[in-house]
């Protein structure tokens, strides 16, 4: 039978003895006690085991030769084991185990104590490991701190960018005279018309969860490509030369390229590359006649697909310099004019069921 100490081995401090020889156990557990540690014994390796794995222990004496299982053994076993393979290992040798003493130290052990045991030598070995470890548990403890706060510096410095993307999109949005409104409107409207997707089941391999809530947080920036385009143009009352449009048309180019250079985290890679797409692509249109790329069907962003829906919808029913906003009723009379050449027709299928939803 194993002997086990009187107090858990789930208390600090403990070590744990294993020799089969109960005199070695008795002789090394009043050592161990005198040095402040709670010392638990096990007669052989397959008992040892189950104790650590019940709850590991600071260290371990272990004997070499054992019944039913040896140290060699035990040790190969908790070395593989990620959850034990840092605890300390002291072997028990003898004087005439060279051999065993470096097939020990190959498998992971860390020292020796040899028999008859010197309780000085002992202490010293068993103290320097315990030291040893606990400065390792505490290094381990300070990176994980360490780690946890440069992630948090990490994500408030992402969370600023962020922010400062979207100042420049309100600013784009002021430069238009757009509406207060607007931006709100669009966000929510986009996600409405994506969860409608999602639920008819509409590209259900790109619509997920995550990705409405990146559409969400991207549709916003659809426009900031703006804030390279002079006020005097986006507020001009009259009709648009053609230099005039061409300036307007390069707005997407700037958009994209703006959000693409932003260096963000992997965390916020997808919301950046959705952002940049909507940016560059909400003005292309499904017949293959919107700009700056002339893109065609499927090879328009899914992202900004939707978001060319909404926005148009946003537009129309929204004041511009020009106009005042429009009744809903005429805008979608406006949208079910031009929807073959601009929008996919199963988005704008899904639209027209939920459009009463949106603001």
């Amino acid at each position: 039978m194993a002997e086990i100490a009187s107090v858990s081995t789930k208390e600090k401090g403990c070590v744990l003895i294993v020799d089969d020889v109960e005199v070695n156990r008795f002789v090394l557990s009043n050592i161990i006690k005198s040095m402040g540690y709670t010392p638990a014994t096990a007669e052989n390796g397959r008992v040892a085991l189950d104790m650590i794995r019940e709850s590991a222990p600071e260290l371990i004496l272990l004997d070499v030769a054992m019944p039913e299982m040896d140290g060699f053994e035990l040790t190969g076993i908790l070395k593989a084991d990620v959850t034990t393979r840092d605890i300390p290992i002291i072997f028990i040798s003898a004087f005439d185990e060279t051999a065993d003493m470096v097939k020990g130290f190959k498998l992971g052990g860390q020292d020796y104590v040899v028999k008859p045991f010197v309780p000085e030598v002992v202490k010293a070995r068993v103290g320097v490991h315990l030291q040893f470890n606990n400065t390792r548990k505490e290094l381990q403890a300070s990176n994980k701190r360490l780690q946890a706060s440069l992630s948090n510096q990490l994500r408030q410095i992402e969370e600023e960018k962020k922010g400062v993307l979207y100042a420049l999109a309100n600013l784009a949005r002021t430069n238009s005279m757009y509406g207060d409104e607007y931006l709100e409107r669009l966000q929510y409207n986009c996600k409405i018309l994506a969860q409608a997707l999602q639920i008819a089941e509409v590209y259900p391999e790109i619509i997920s969860d995550s990705y409405i809530e990146n559409l969400e947080v991207a549709a916003p920036l659809m426009d900031i490509g703006n804030v390279a385009v002079a006020k005097v143009i986006l507020q001009k009352d009259t009709e648009l030369s053609q230099e005039d449009r061409a300036y307007i048309e390069n707005h997407t180019t700037v958009g994209s390229k703006l959000l693409r250079d932003i260096a963000l985290q992997k965390d916020y890679k997808d919301f950046v590359d959705m952002a940049a797409d909507i940016a560059g692509c909400h003005h292309e249109n499904w017949d293959g006649s919107g700009y700056p790329a002339r893109l065609k069907g499927e090879e328009i962003p899914l992202s900004a697909q939707i978001v060319s829906v909404v926005s148009i919808f946003c537009a129309l029913t929204s004041d511009r310099v020009y106009r005042e906003a429009l009744p809903r009723e005429r805008a979608i009379e406006i949208m079910e004019e031009i929807h073959e050449a601009r929008f996919n027709p199963m988005i704008y299928s899904v639209y027209k069921m939920i459009i009463n939803q949106l603001k």
